[in-house]
């Protein structure tokens, strides 16, 4: 896994996106081979050449993220992969037409990049195959251990599983080993671990990962270092349940882990630098966007009575209340039981001018008024009504922890997951929170916008 604006992407990825660039520049090139292309002007020669294909292969790849083709439920799935790569090259083409444009110097001959598609769509998804066969052979698969039993090695198991990408294989589970031997049986522990290591060298294992639920007195340290010296990697299961899923383990998590998170102790630079950021940014887009507002607050006088804005109390930092503006997207009596619900699927409750706002998320933009008063941040956990907050706090452990940092317009678990309806909903939505509060970051929250722009862009999660 590697580390990257304090988030993890499997290196496998990046090499797949990485390849998958040299596979279209490898079919733009062969149109350029003697009596394929119509432009003489354009030879592997030609200085410029370089720089025009390497624009439309990072177009096209950066095409290819958008449409989820490094997804692990997309990666594996034929029907899938041609489909949305056919929407790529579409899509690309509109991008490439709008670059060259404003560009003319960067483009690249029509016949070639066409010619150059016919075969991107075939080439593209046969090295797809192929590299999902690679990462299942036996010498190229990193074969795994699970060092303890319980909720953690369950899931873990369960994730790595279904990502095939990353090309790790659970063998299976050894059970704990204590680190002292009972006083009336000196030699079993030494017999214990000469066949415990005997099952890891038949296996082939080449990683042991501690899934083990009680760790303190008993992890068997000198066991552990026995495998690190014959170069087996030795990594802790709650790490790694982190790198690959993008949130924290709630089961296994030890107050400990959130205690030495640097979430908690911002340096000044950081704090700063992330609310001059948003007080710029919030000015900015409420003066850009001050003529689409009202166009938006009178088509919703017009749509039906009612305040254009909606006004309701969220919990904020620090478990503080304050009053969080949207447009008013629902009729005015949608809550006239006095218990706000969330937005769900096809909901009565939602006006014409309202379900089209939600689609797009314009309702959203009089928060920018909350991210420059201070009362919010561009990036970090959505806010709630107060009476949802406190119950959800009294039922999840650690739920208050995600009154740490600013709440957010977007967040973490807003680009991971959709609306919660469940109490396993908000323990999932928590785990991704605790995760965004463990490694805030400047390049994180950067991440996290450039996701919520590709989810704006592709108007998904919207109610």
């Amino acid at each position: 896994m590697i580390k990257l604006f304090s988030a993890y992407i499997p290196g496998r990825t990046l090499l797949l996106a990485i390849t998958d660039a040299l596979v279209i520049a490898a079919a733009l090139v062969a149109t350029l081979a003697p009596g394929i292309s119509a432009a003489p002007s354009l030879r592997l020669g030609d200085g410029q050449v370089f720089l025009k294909i390497s624009v439309a292969c990072l177009v096209c790849v950066v095409c290819m993220y958008y449409y989820d083709l490094y997804a692990s439920q997309v990666l594996s799935n034929l029907r899938e992969v041609v489909g949305r790569l056919i929407q790529v090259l579409g899509t690309t083409c509109l991008i490439l037409a709008l670059l060259y444009y404003l560009y003319p110097s960067i483009q690249l001959n029509w016949k070639i990049l066409l010619l150059g598609f016919a075969v991107i769509v075939p080439s593209l998804t046969a090295w797809r195959r192929i590299f999902l066969a690679l990462n299942s052979v036996g010498p190229l698969t990193e074969r795994a251990l699970l060092l303890g039993r319980g909720p953690l090695a369950t899931c873990l198991r369960e994730e790595l599983r279904g990502r095939p990408e990353l090309g790790m294989r659970v063998m299976g589970y050894l059970d704990a080993l204590p680190d002292s031997p009972p006083d009336d049986d000196p030699g079993g522990r030494r017999d214990g671990l000469e066949r415990a290591l005997a099952v890891i060298e038949s296996a082939r294992v080449t990683s042991v990962i501690i899934t083990m639920e009680e760790r303190r007195g008993c992890l068997p340290m000198d066991f552990l270092l026995q495998l690190q010296s014959r170069g087996i990697k030795v990594e802790d299961g709650v790490d790694l349940y982190e790198k690959v899923t993008g949130k924290v383990p709630l089961h296994s998590l030890r107050p400990g882990r959130l205690v030495f998170s640097r979430g908690f102790k911002l340096s000044r630079t950081v704090q700063c630098s992330k609310r001059i950021f948003s007080i710029v940014l919030s000015f900015t887009g409420l003066v850009l966007a001050l003529p689409l507002m009202g166009l938006i607050a009178l088509a919703i006088r017009w749509d039906s009575p009612g305040d254009a804005i909606f006004r309701q109390r969220r919990i904020g930092k620090g478990g503080r209340p304050f009053v969080l503006y949207k447009f008013r997207s629902m009729g005015i009596d949608a809550d006239a039981d006095g218990v706000p619900r969330p937005a769900e699927e096809n909901d009565l409750r939602l006006t014409r001018v309202g379900r089209w706002l939600r689609k797009t998320r314009l309702d959203e933009l009089p928060q920018l008024y909350n991210i420059l008063r201070g009362d919010m941040s561009f990036v970090g956990p959505r806010p709630f009504v107060p009476e949802q907050e406190l119950v959800l706090a009294a039922q999840i452990p650690f739920y208050r922890h995600r009154w740490t940092v600013l709440p957010g317009a977007t967040g973490w678990a807003q680009v991971h997951r959709g609306y919660c309806s469940t109490l396993e909903d908000n323990e999932e939505k928590l785990a991704y929170d605790l995760f965004y509060v463990r490694n805030v970051s400047l390049g994180l929250n950067f991440l996290i916008l450039f996701l919520t722009f590709k989810i704006l862009i592709l108007g998904r999660g919207g109610r």
